[in-house]
């Protein structure tokens, strides 16, 4: 009774071992890094990345209204007048990260005080 006992046990911890040395894997760290990297490149250049700041979302006069104020106050910064129905809004700026979209909302907020940072994808 006891040796069935002792060689269950010892074939439940060697088979367990095995699999536990089988699953680890052979890549060193490194390599597992540039895979992943490169993946998040081609994700990007398919999905797109980055962040515009929306100033407003409603009626199609009032967001040419917004527009032509807005390209008033900030002629260096492109806008983009978009309309998804039923709804014009209008978009300004390219940042690459939400910080630098942040940043330029403060800038914004004080004019807009509706505006917020939008991700963009494709």
């Amino acid at each position: 009774m006891k040796k069935t006992i002792i060689i269950s046990c010892l074939f439940f911890v060697g088979f367990f071992t095995s699999q536990i040395i089988y699953s680890q894997s052979q890549k060193p760290d490194s390599t597992l890094i540039n895979e992943f990297i490169s993946k998040k490149r081609s994700f990007n250049k398919e999905f797109g990345y980055g962040f515009r700041i929306q100033l407003y979302n409603g009626f199609e006069t009032e967001a040419k209204k917004t527009e032509a104020k807005f390209k008033i106050d900030f002629p260096e910064i492109k806008t983009f007048l978009l309309y998804r129905q039923p709804e014009w809004k209008i978009q300004v700026g390219f940042y690459k990260t939400k910080l630098e979209a942040d940043r330029a909302l403060l800038n914004f907020k004080r004019k807009y005080g509706s505006a917020i940072v939008i991700p963009l994808g494709k």
